[in-house]
C-alpha cells in the first residue's frame, strides 16, 4: 500500500483552501470598509466645513448689520444731538428695541473725551479720556473699528464697535459695547453632537467666546493653535492624546478665527457600527470557510485512503498473478528441456539392459552390479519424468475446466481422503456445512487440489492433537460461496504473512515441502474467478477462506 502522511495532507489541504479563500474575503472586507470609511469621513469633514462656513457667514452678517446701524445713526444725527444724553438715550432705546446685543453707547470727541454716555457703567466711563487707548487711535486712522475682547476701564471682558464721523470741520466717534452673550449664542449654534465645541480666537490665540468644553474669555484654548489661519482649514488632528476633527475659518470683519472641534467617535459612530458589523460578517464567513474546508478535506482524505487501499489490493493481486504466470512459464520450460535428455537416458538404459540380457554378460562377475545400476538409472529417470510431468501439469492447470460443483459434497469427499491420517495424528475434522450454498460452476478437480493442499498444510501446522474445522457459507448479497478451513495450529507470524503465497516460500523442514502449494492454490482460485483470504493469530490458529463466485451457473 502506498504510504502517505495523511495528517500532513490534511493540514496542507486545509491551509491551502483556507488561505486562498480567506485572503480574498479579508481583502474585499477591508477594501469595502476602507472605501466606506474614507467616503464617510470626507462627508463628515465636508459637513463640519459647511457648518463652519455657515456660522462664519452669520457672524460676519452680525457685525455688518451692527456697523451699518452705527454708521446710519452717526450720519443721520448731529454731534449736538447725540451729545445730548437724553436724546442719546432715546436713540439707544430704539437700537435696543431691534436688538439686545448692545450694552451701552458713547460719543467721544476728537480729543478722546467721553462727552456723552448711556449704559450701566456711567460712573466709571463718563469722565474717562480715551486719547491714549489703542482702539481710539485705530478708529481715528481707519474710520471703523471692531476690537478684540479687552478689560478696559470697567475691568471686565468686553469688546466694542466704533465708527468715526466727520462732520464739517469736526470729527467724533460713536462707540458701542457688544453683549458677549449675543456673540456666544451665535457661535454656539455651530455645535454638532453632544461633544462638539465651537469658539472664536483672535490673532493672539486668546478666546473671544466661551468654549463648551472649558475655558474663559482671553484664555488660551485647549486645541492646536489656529490663530494664523487665513484660509479655511479642516483636519483630523491628535492633540494631547485625543483625536478630534478641527475646522478653522477666518471671520472677515475683525480677523477673528472661528474654530469648530468635533469628536470623531461620535460623528463616525455609523461607520464604527459598520466596522463591527463588517467584522462580525467576516468572522461568520471565516467560520463557514474553515468548517467547509475541514468537512470537504475529511471527505477527500477518506476517499484517498479508500482508493489507496483498493489500489494496494489490486497491486498485490496483479503482483501475485504475475508471479504465477512467470512460474508456469518457467515450469513448462524446465519440463520441456529436461524431458528430452531424460528420454535419451531412458532409451539408452533400456538398450544397455537389452544388451545385458541378450549377450553372455550374465556370466560376468559384475553382472549383478550392472543390472542394479541400470535399474537405478531407469528408476531415477522415471522419478525425474514424474517431476517434469507435475511441472507440465501445473502449467496446463492454469486454464480451468467448467462444470457443476456441489461445494458441500466436494468437501465431504475430499476430507474423506484424509480421515485415516487424521485418526493416526489424533486430529478431529469438524464439518460445518451451510445448507444454502448453491451448486456453482467451477473446476472440481482443481478445487479438490486446493482443499487437499490447505488440509495438508493444516495437518502439518497442528502436527498432532488438534482440530480442523471445514465450513461453508453463502453470501447472498455478494453471490459468493465461502469455504473456510480453520486449524488450531500455532498460527502464522505477522512478519511472513505477506510471503506465504510467494512461490518456493516454505516454513517446513528441508525435504518436506516445495513452497509451491499455496502459490499454486492461489493461482488456481484466481483462475476460477475467486480469491483466498487468510487470517491468523499466533498461538490460536489460522483460517484460510476460499471465496468463489456463485453466479456463473
Amino acid at each position: 500500500m502506498l504510504k502517505r502522511d495523511y495528517r500532513k495532507l490534511w493540514w496542507q489541504n486545509n491551509i491551502t483552501k483556507i488561505f486562498f479563500s480567506v485572503l480574498p474575503l479579508l481583502f474585499i472586507s477591508i477594501s469595502i470598509y476602507s472605501h466606506f470609511n474614507n467616503v464617510y469621513t470626507e462627508k463628515v469633514i465636508e459637513s463640519i466645513k459647511t457648518t463652519a462656513e455657515n456660522r462664519k457667514g452669520a457672524i460676519d452678517l452680525f457685525f455688518d448689520e451692527r456697523i451699518s446701524q452705527l454708521v446710519t445713526i452717526a450720519n443721520t444725527n448731529s454731534f449736538e444731538q447725540l451729545t445730548n444724553e437724553t436724546y442719546l438715550n432715546k436713540v439707544f432705546n430704539i437700537m435696543q428695541t431691534n436688538s439686545k446685543s448692545y450694552m451701552d453707547i458713547g460719543i467721544i470727541d476728537n480729543e478722546g473725551k467721553h462727552v456723552a454716555y448711556v449704559g450701566p457703567y456711567y460712573s466709571i466711563l463718563k469722565a474717562v479720556n480715551y486719547k491714549n487707548e489703542p482702539w481710539f487711535n485705530a478708529v481715528m486712522n481707519n474710520g471703523i473699528y471692531v476690537s478684540d475682547i479687552f478689560m478696559g476701564f470697567r475691568k471686565l471682558p468686553h469688546f466694542i464697535i466704533a465708527v468715526l464721523v466727520r462732520e464739517d470741520n469736526r470729527s467724533w466717534i460713536l462707540r458701542v459695547t457688544i453683549n458677549l452673550e449675543t456673540i456666544d449664542e451665535i457661535v454656539q449654534k455651530a455645535w454638532i453632537g453632544s461633544s462638539g465645541d465651537a469658539f472664536i480666537i483672535n490673532k493672539n490665540n486668546s478666546l473671544q467666546t466661551k468654549p463648551r468644553l472649558g475655558g474663559n474669555y482671553l484664555e488660551t484654548p485647549n486645541c492646536p493653535d489656529y490663530s494664523s489661519t487665513s484660509i479655511a482649514r479642516t483636519e483630523k488632528f491628535s492633540y494631547e492624546g485625543k483625536e478630534r476633527f478641527y475646522c478653522a475659518i477666518q471671520i472677515k470683519t475683525n480677523k477673528w478665527i472661528l474654530v469648530l472641534s468635533e469628536d470623531p467617535n461620535e460623528l463616525l459612530s455609523p461607520i464604527l457600527h459598520e466596522k463591527y458589523w463588517t467584522a462580525f460578517l467576516t468572522f461568520i464567513g471565516l467560520l463557514f470557510i474553515i468548517s467547509g474546508s475541514v468537512i470537504t478535506t475529511n471527505i477527500l482524505i477518506k476517499r484517498l485512503i479508500d482508493t489507496d487501499k483498493q489500489n494496494a489490493m489490486t497491486s498485490d493481486m496483479v503482483l501475485q498473478s504475475n508471479k504465477m504466470i512467470a512460474l508456469s512459464k518457467m515450469a513448462a520450460g524446465i519440463a520441456h528441456e529436461i524431458n528430452n535428455p531424460l528420454a535419451v537416458i531412458g532409451e539408452k538404459a533400456g538398450w544397455i539392459k537389452d544388451l545385458i540380457m541378450e549377450e553372455d554378460i550374465a556370466k560376468s562377475e559384475n553382472f549383478q552390479e550392472f543390472s542394479e545400476a541400470v535399474d537405478k538409472i531407469e528408476l531415477h529417470v522415471e522419478r525425474a519424468r514424474k517431476v517434469t510431468h507435475r511441472l507440465l501439469g501445473f502449467a496446463r492447470r492454469m486454464e480451468p475446466a467448467r462444470e457443476k460443483v456441489d461445494v458441500n459434497r466436494m468437501l465431504d469427499e475430499t476430507t474423506g481422503f484424509l480421515e485415516n491420517e487424521a485418526k493416526f495424528m489424533n486430529i478431529e475434522i469438524i464439518k460445518n456445512f451451510s445448507d444454502d450454498v448453491p451448486v456453482i460452476t467451477s473446476d472440481l478437480s482443481q478445487l479438490q487440489q486446493v482443499v487437499l493442499n490447505l488440509l495438508n498444510n493444516a495437518f502439518d501446522a497442528i502436527d498432532h492433537e488438534g482440530s480442523i474445522t471445514v465450513s461453508t457459507d453463502f453470501d447472498e448479497q455478494a453471490c459468493e460461496a465461502l469455504i473456510s478451513i480453520a486449524d488450531t495450529g500455532p498460527g502464522i507470524p505477522k512478519a511472513i504473512m505477506n510471503k506465504i503465497f510467494d512461490p518456493f516460500f516454505t516454513t517446513k523442514e528441508v525435504g518436506k515441502g516445495t513452497g509451491l502449494g499455496l502459490s499454486i492454490s492461489y493461482s488456481i482460485i484466481e483462475k476460477l474467478g475467486g480469491k483466498i483470504k487468510v487470517n491468523s493469530n499466533e498461538g490460536i490458529g489460522t483460517v484460510f477462506t476460499i471465496v468463489l463466485p456463485a453466479n456463473q451457473g
